[in-house]
């Protein structure tokens, strides 16, 4: 497996004081910027566009890992690209038939193409994509709705996943997205997850760095 990265959501971040929320998670060691974008269609609630992501990309060299949860994420691919998106992840829920060629079209532009899983969603409904993509997201809580713990069924979903990609020669990331904190991590890394999204757990913490790591390190 890839090596274990961890990525924060900025979403749990100051939004009054984002620039030095993401240049202090670059010192504490994170992997990537995790970048939650609604368009209060897909999900029931906003978050920010390409703006955001413009502004926070002069405050850090670390790779944005943009996940948008919106419909027609196609109309949305160029502008976030142009705004410093390093990769940039769809849902097969909004993309269904047009998922392979939106994968394509993310990858014409020279950055990662990923596609996302809900929980109630099959992860065998994106085997088919996957050679165009560069990362699978499985959602390990409903996306839109906050305070939610990790859905422990959706681990065998990453476990699935991980044993399709071998088989299949694919050397894939897989990502996980909600209620990742200390306490499962060595878990979530065991069903085959190499990218951990932790928003709260890290922004809470006291000791960033010192998080980042035991996540990153856990067993």
């Amino acid at each position: 497996m890839n090596d274990i990265r961890i990525a924060p959501s900025i979403l749990s971040a100051d939004f009054a004081a984002m620039g030095a929320a993401v240049e202090q998670l670059e010192r504490s060691g994170a992997d990537l910027i995790h970048c939650d974008v609604m368009d209060g269609s897909f999900v029931p609630k906003i978050t920010f566009g390409s703006d955001m992501i413009a502004a926070v990309r002069k405050h850090t060299s670390l790779p944005l890992d943009v996940h948008l949860m919106c419909v027609s994420p196609q109309n949305k691919i160029e502008e976030f690209v142009k705004a410093g998106a390093s990769g940039l992840t769809v849902h097969f829920e909004a993309c269904i038939d047009k998922t392979k060629k939106i994968l394509q079209f993310i990858r014409s532009f020279g950055v990662r193409a990923g596609v996302s899983v809900s929980p109630d969603t099959p992860v065998s409904s994106v085997y088919d994509v996957l050679e165009e993509a560069d990362m699978l997201l499985i959602m390990s809580v409903y996306p839109g709705r906050g305070g939610q713990k990790l859905i422990e069924r959706t681990l065998a979903k990453a476990e699935e996943a991980r044993s399709f990609l071998e088989n299949a020669g694919l050397k894939r990331d897989i990502e996980m997205d909600g209620g990742i904190n200390e306490e499962n991590a060595a878990q979530v890394i065991s069903s085959g997850v190499n990218i951990l999204v932790a928003g709260n757990t890290v922004f809470r913490s006291q000791d960033m760095a010192k998080t980042i790591a035991q996540l990153r390190g856990a067993k």
